[in-house]
């Protein structure tokens, strides 16, 4: 008798150790409960999001628009920083744009975005105006490796943005990162194993003077780099 409660005892103290390291939510929280979307607060907010969701649901295809995250990240870290001045690489239809263009509602600042295709160029300024937000905006069509050298701002850029060709990353970054404030993000796109171009992940990982984080690392892939104070 005096075993079988030794042991019962001991069996009871395992137990209790055990439930102690399980989780208090064994089952975990529905995967639907943090998909979370963009929900429009004002007018304006609603207008940008209903051209971006047609350029989402219709016109992708040959775009080479972000995914709908990461345009929520760009508006997410532009409004945060209180950007004034964007510098985008590559304006595509304007996807990408409207969502800075969603944060410089409020911050008061303004899109400088380059592209080298008429078409595209077209068709983003359309969707500018379509949005309500074309005074926001200035659309530079030609080739941004010879264009930016012309970029005259009243102050630093805040966010630089590159989504075009990507053995070009590190022609933009050299010309550019003087132009950008200190605490000021070089963001780049397309930063997967498969699609980053070797010289301008170095460029932005051995730089003291950058502090650099790689995220949506699952999908396109989103370098973000912080130039220190």
């Amino acid at each position: 008798m005096k075993k079988f409660l030794l042991l019962l005892l001991a069996s009871s103290v395992i137990t209790a150790q055990a439930q102690r390291r399980q989780p208090h939510n064994q089952e975990g929280i529905d995967a639907s409960v943090l998909q979370a979307k963009t929900l429009a607060y004002t007018e304006v907010e609603k207008r940008i999001l209903v051209v971006l969701g047609d350029l989402d649901q219709n016109h992708r295809h040959g775009n080479m628009n972000v995914p709908v995250e990461d345009g929520r990240l760009l508006r997410l870290l532009t409004e945060t920083t209180n950007a004034k001045n964007v510098v985008e690489i590559g304006t595509s239809n304007g996807y990408s744009g409207l969502w800075f263009l969603m944060a410089l509602q409020k911050t008061g600042g303004h899109l400088t975005t380059f592209e080298i295709d008429r078409n595209r160029a077209d068709q983003a300024l359309a969707n500018f105006k379509r949005a309500g937000v074309e005074k926001d905006v200035t659309l530079v069509f030609g080739n941004a490796h010879e264009n930016v050298a012309e970029l005259k701002l009243d102050r630093g850029i805040d966010i630089l943005f590159l989504d075009a060709d990507k053995d070009g990353y590190i022609d933009y970054l050299e010309k550019l990162i003087p132009k950008l404030r200190p605490g000021g993000l070089v963001i780049a796109h397309n930063m997967n194993t498969r699609q980053a171009h070797l010289p301008f992940v170095e460029a932005i990982t051995k730089n003291p003077k950058l502090e650099t984080l790689f995220l949506h690392m699952d999908g396109a892939g989103v370098s973000v780099s912080m130039k220190k104070r």
